[in-house]
């Protein structure tokens, strides 16, 4: 059997929209991710290559088609390279299930990746090998996982608000924490719920379906269709820390619901991410009005994250 090879570079950030539109989409039967070492991504915009297999059958030219359709604003906004498409009888030795070291403790790896539980003092953080809620290599979600491997101790009571592919809160889990993961979005639960299981840290998470306070008034927090009937989590001085890797409207939005969440008698960390520094001010502005205090930061290109701490 023959494949057609699509081939496309892209930058970190456009690695997550790339997964995602195609898992939506498309029923792809293989992709896979390349990163790029340090000293080749210095000297490039280029940090990834994907390569996508479709059999080459009677529908191939139309899914190849769609496929280029979907992600030709990626290109027309220079986030990804023309994709390059070639028959070849079989899959190039250089594809290879996502392998990617984050900071001093994470491991991502797909769910085909040959089991890495050798590797001492790494954490294997495990996600779907479909990709629907991306790869793991946004900046955001990296910015995040590095704050929670300086500031996350075992035994916390964690909030990870607007969970998606449940990532991170399958890192807070395998640290050692007690995780409630939320969602407004029934698709990224299903997801949450997936990685959770894939995972091996179900008994340390709650996956559930609804917003903190006020986000139940706020639709979708990605901006996509209206969601309905979100229900409002009610939460008073419950959790040690709160992860929140989401829009800065809904940063803006949640400043007082995640204070009130936060425990008065704990350290009452929160981590914000999801924006980049157009929004940094408007961001570090509402949660210092609400008596937040910037104790440490992470950036990545454009992107930029925060740990803050609640003043008494």
């Amino acid at each position: 059997m023959s494949w057609i090879e699509l081939t496309l570079h892209t930058t970190h950030e456009a690695v997550d929209w790339v997964c995602t539109l195609l898992a939506e989409t498309i029923d792809i039967k293989d992709i896979y991710i390349t990163e790029y070492a340090e000293s080749h991504s210095a000297n490039s915009d280029w940090k990834c290559t994907i390569q996508l297999y479709l059999p080459n059958d009677i529908g191939a030219r139309t899914s190849v088609e769609k496929i280029e359709t979907l992600l030709s604003p990626l290109h027309r906004t220079g986030m990804t390279t023309a994709i390059e498409t070639s028959i070849v009888e079989t899959k190039t030795d250089i594809a290879k299930p996502l392998i990617h070291p984050i900071g001093e403790r994470f491991v991502i790896v797909t769910s085909d990746t040959p089991d890495l539980s050798e590797i001492p003092d790494k954490i294997t953080l495990k996600l779907p090998k479909t990709l629907a809620f991306g790869s793991g290599l946004h900046p955001a979600t990296i910015l995040s996982l590095r704050l929670l491997e300086r500031h996350l101790e075992a035994e916390m009571q964690v909030l990870d608000f607007g969970s998606g592919s449940g990532i991170l809160s399958v890192a807070m889990a395998k640290m050692g924490a007690n995780v409630l993961a939320l969602d407004n979005d029934s698709v990224a639960v299903e997801a949450t719920q997936e990685t959770v299981s894939l995972n091996g840290v179900a008994p340390q998470v709650k996956v559930m379906q609804g917003s903190l306070g006020c986000g139940s008034e706020l639709g979708h927090w990605l901006g996509g269709n209206t969601v309905k009937d979100v229900s409002k989590i009610e939460t008073k001085d419950t959790f040690d820390l709160i992860v929140a890797n989401i829009f800065a409207r809904v940063h803006i939005a949640l400043v007082d619901d995640f204070r009130a969440a936060l425990r008065q008698n704990s350290p009452g960390l929160l981590i914000t991410a999801g924006f980049t520094t157009d929004h940094e001010e408007s961001v570090t502005t509402a949660l210092t009005e609400a008596g937040f205090e910037v104790i440490d930061c992470e950036r990545l290109n454009e992107w930029v994250a925060f740990a803050h701490q609640c003043n008494s």
